[in-house]
């Protein structure tokens, strides 16, 4: 499960272009949290902080306990906007999770066990369809990743959502069919191969027909 990571805050008791130009010369980036039927909080963070956590690669996945003035509150990020010349945070919103909440969240796909699949040790190629799969889960137990189980995975093989154990209360967002999460996929040169084959096989048949027919002629 994806660990609760505890982040510092600072209210802010403005909003506005303005105050947020300035919170980033002081090194730190605006954020809102709202959610749980309760009034939205105006803080900032650290930027070092927040980068740290955003170059991860998990961020939007991760429970945070964050640390408002000394006052903890449970949230999820679920908005971040990135300066669109450099590429660094500049804004985060975050949900705040009250107790039992359930939450859709992407969860990235991790593959397992590739030595153990004969469609790879021939050389095939796995096609992964979904990155990242997006999942009910609830608050408490979010999970980090899910495992994707390639043994005995062969080419032409496909894996769906069903075939995916899931940890207990979690669910895929999609219901209505047993979506593709991967597929594995001849090597171009079998291909090319069985191609090849398929070519010489027609050609002889057809070299057994005109033989046939001439045959057939001279009787």
């Amino acid at each position: 499960m994806a660990e609760n990571t505890k982040i510092t805050a600072q209210a802010r008791d403005r909003a506005g272009k303005g105050v947020a130009r300035a919170l980033r010369r002081e090194g730190r980036v605006p954020a809102v949290v709202y959610g749980d039927k309760k009034s939205p909080d105006l803080i900032s963070l650290g930027y070092n902080e927040v980068m740290q956590l955003w170059n991860k690669g998990s961020f939007m996945s991760n429970l945070l306990d964050l640390d408002i003035d000394g006052k903890s509150q449970r949230v999820l990020p679920r908005d971040v906007q990135l300066d669109p010349v450099r590429d660094f945070v500049i804004h985060v919103d975050f949900l705040r999770l009250g107790k039992g909440a359930t939450i859709a969240v992407e969860v990235p796909v991790h593959f397992t066990n590739e030595e153990e699949s004969p469609g790879i040790k021939r050389g095939g190629v796995l096609n992964i369809v979904r990155h990242d799969v997006e999942l009910n889960c609830p608050a408490e137990s979010i999970p980090s990743s899910i495992e994707v189980d390639l043994t005995g995975v062969d080419i032409g093989d496909s894996i769906h959502i069903s075939s995916v154990t899931l940890p207990a209360g979690v669910t895929p967002t999609i219901t209505d069919r047993d979506f593709t999460i991967a597929t594995l996929a001849a090597p171009a040169a079998l291909v090319s191969d069985e191609a090849a084959a398929g070519e010489g096989e027609e050609e002889g048949e057809e070299a057994a027909t005109e033989e046939t027919t001439e045959g057939d002629g001279d009787k």
